[in-house]
């Protein structure tokens, strides 16, 4: 399985990715380039592509496929591939607040800490759809680490397609996630335009 392993602040000053929307509160100490040339149509479509392929960790084919899945869908293309990547069961578990990164929560997955509706899956790419109740797993909810990561953010919001209850660490999947949901700057439009060439 093929992992990215470049250094995430370095890889955020390049795309121009707040930390914080990677789940990191750290920042850089080296100042940003003064003297950037003007980047040609084709850079700042790849730039958009590859910003929100960092951001959800997500390789070129799984990301292709994912946008044929949106031109097939109903709506707006880009929309609907900002859809599709939200609705990834190690999205979900991160806007949850029950891991501190997509990376951790990709970990968290990958271990069989999570259910949904009720049966162990094990797959990060997973798509959750409306309806479908996420827990964490009965054994796993005294795990040290998961109970250190809920303290942690106690305080984070939870998107409002999505309802957790706390105390049994158990959520719902109230719709799918809509644009106005998304938390960081991303012009979906151009990642269209680069793969309709």
């Amino acid at each position: 399985m093929a992992v990215n392993k470049q250094p995430v602040l370095k890889r955020c000053r390049t795309l121009g990715i707040n930390p914080p929307t990677m789940g990191i509160d750290k920042k850089s100490n080296r100042n940003p380039k003064q003297t950037r040339r003007k980047q040609s149509e084709y850079g700042l479509q790849l730039n958009e592509k590859q910003k929100v392929k960092f951001i959800y960790g997500v390789l070129e084919k799984q990301f292709r496929k994912y946008y044929v899945m949106a031109t097939k869908r109903q709506g707006i293309t880009g929309e609907m591939l900002l859809q599709i990547l939200e609705s990834r069961l190690d999205n979900v578990v991160y806007r949850l607040g029950l891991a501190n990164t997509r990376r951790e929560a990709r970990q968290i997955v990958n271990h069989a800490h999570i259910t949904v509706n009720g049966k162990k899956v094990d797959i990060p790419s997973y798509l959750v759809k409306a309806g479908d109740v996420i827990a964490v797993k009965e054994k796993s909810k005294n795990s040290a680490r998961i109970k250190e990561i809920v303290e942690t953010n106690a305080n984070r919001v939870i998107p409002k397609w999505l309802s957790m209850d706390k105390d049994t660490l158990t959520s719902k999947v109230i719709t799918l996630a809509e644009r106005d949901d998304i938390d960081y700057e991303v012009e979906e439009q151009r990642i269209v335009e680069l793969y309709s060439k």
